[in-house]
């Protein structure tokens, strides 16, 4: 019989849908963590309204069906979605689930958006903690590790003042996210040995498959490689993305005729996207954002089910008909985007608030 995972729970987990999850341990921290994992970027405005009781019913029955690794940020609804996880979690055996969070990325206001400072990450770690309801963070990363103003900070305060919050017993383990993978990959190559974990997001897609190309060096350093964004970010989807989605007017161009040809044929875009996002071999898990009951039971289908024969056909049509239109392009990303707004924001704000003075 199949062992079940340290987080199981006689009597509180749905022991049937547990059997069915697969477990693989998070690089070198001996976390047994779920194949399918949880985002909480949806629990927040960015991505629309939330209905908060169907959020938190949702979050309860991911745990109970054997999803056991659950990724916040502050930055996500600006400590909207760690507010409304915490209240998820009351009640929740604390045994059952391991929670990721982040420092380094908090505001909308572009002034105050991003603080690598050791002082502003113990600050975060304190409250992430309190809004959370728990006394250790299992996982906690350095997001958008690309947007610091350089690599002192992140080698001289962020990541020392992690690890000093590790030995308080505050936190477990350290990671990184990021969107540019050459980033991603510097950064580990900068710090051996001190990160426990690597989260990389839409950079494996029906649209950007790019993601497979630094497969090896995250496993060469023993890293846990959390697989984020198979939707793109609402691209992917029948629904399509938030107004502020940072893609090329060609690429949602692309992904809006092949929502249209799902919708015509009945079918969800974002079932397909699935599907092909959970087929990467050598990633331990897949974090998806999952704010009610529908999307979970249909992503858990799609990973225990597959698709039906007319979704295959859909999906195979799409990828040769729709999809193939940006393979001869360089916009299947918008790598340097956001980063150059943000910093042209930044400068120009900077300049506003020096002429007013």
């Amino acid at each position: 019989m199949k062992e079940f995972p340290p987080t199981f729970i006689e009597g509180f987990h749905d022991k049937e849908s547990v059997q069915k999850m697969e477990y693989v341990e998070l690089g070198k921290t001996e976390l047994l963590v779920s194949k399918i994992s949880m985002g909480t970027a949806t629990l927040s405005h960015f991505y629309g309204s939330v209905d908060e009781d169907e959020a938190i019913k949702t979050v309860h029955e991911a745990i109970k069906k054997g999803i056991n690794f659950i990724d916040t940020a502050p930055w996500y609804g600006h400590r909207k979605s760690e507010e409304l996880l915490g209240r998820a979690l009351k009640g929740i055996p604390r045994k059952s689930y391991y929670i990721a969070t982040k420092v380094g990325r908090y505001e909308a206001d572009v002034e105050n958006m991003f603080d690598f400072s050791g002082k502003k990450t113990r600050e975060s770690v304190e409250k992430s903690l309190e809004l959370l309801g728990i006394e250790c963070i299992d996982v906690i990363q350095i997001h958008d590790i690309e947007f610091a103003p350089d690599l002192d900070i992140l080698l001289h305060e962020t990541i020392p003042t992690l690890e000093e919050l590790r030995r308080e017993g505050k936190v477990n383990f350290i990671g990184v996210t990021g969107y540019p993978l050459n980033v991603l990959n510097n950064s580990v190559l900068m710090a051996p040995g001190r990160f426990s974990t690597v989260l990389t997001y839409a950079r494996y897609t029906l649209i950007d498959q790019s993601l497979t190309s630094y497969l090896e060096t995250f496993h060469d350093n023993k890293l846990g490689i959390i697989c984020a964004a198979g939707h793109s970010m609402g691209l992917l989807t029948n629904s399509g993305p938030q107004s502020w989605h940072p893609a090329s007017d060609e690429i949602k161009s692309v992904c809006k005729e092949a929502s249209d040809v799902c919708k015509e044929n009945g079918i969800e875009l974002g079932k397909l996207a699935m599907h092909f996002f959970i087929k990467l071999d050598g990633v331990t898990t897949f974090l998806v954002g999952m704010q009610n009951s529908q999307l979970l039971n249909m992503n858990l289908d799609v990973y225990y089910n597959g698709l039906t024969e007319k979704e295959e056909q859909i999906l195979n049509d799409l990828q040769l008909n729709v999809f193939s239109k940006l393979e001869d392009s360089e916009a299947t990303h918008w790598e340097d985007v956001e980063l150059d707004n943000y910093w042209m924001e930044y400068w120009d704000k900077k300049k506003k608030n020096k002429n007013s003075s």
